[in-house]
């Protein structure tokens, strides 16, 4: 009963957060249509006499606080699952695969990786960066009586 309606409130949140997602506006960097040399990846403005960072009507918008998230909607993939940051193998203890899904932090080794890996799998939990290095996956083939 509980889960029913948990999954049921996860749906509501999703639908939200993409509706939430339609209604921001695309941030491109100023001047970035008229110069081929300038990407289109946002840049904030520093121009003394910039119509966009005096935020006249007419010009692209600038990020401010206004556009941020909510916060029940931050930390949710697309999947609809929360996304929990993890370190090493323990924290892995008390998350719930239908609930829960697994990005392992950048600065994990490869050790520790596939202990995360393993333990992830176990449980049956979502990993979301599961890559190895392939010096990694070639040592792991080139041991003998070891497969995946």
């Amino acid at each position: 009963m509980k889960m029913s309606k948990r999954l049921k409130k996860l749906k509501q949140v999703l639908l939200r957060k993409r509706r939430e997602k339609s209604r921001m506006p695309r941030f491109v960097r100023p001047e970035s249509s008229r110069y081929k040399r300038l990407d289109t990846s946002w840049r904030r403005p520093k121009g003394i006499d910039s119509k966009v960072r005096k935020k006249h009507k007419g010009y692209p918008v600038m990020p401010s606080v206004g556009y941020r998230t909510p916060a029940k909607l931050r930390n949710i993939h697309p999947s609809g699952l929360q996304e929990v940051l993890v370190y090493n193998r323990d924290q892995l203890e008390g998350l719930h695969p239908k609930f829960n899904a697994v990005r392992i932090a950048r600065r994990v080794g490869d050790r520790k990786r596939i202990d995360i890996l393993d333990r992830a799998d176990e449980l049956g939990l979502r990993v979301l960066n599961p890559r190895l290095k392939t010096r990694v996956i070639e040592d792991i083939l080139s041991k003998p009586g070891e497969e995946l």
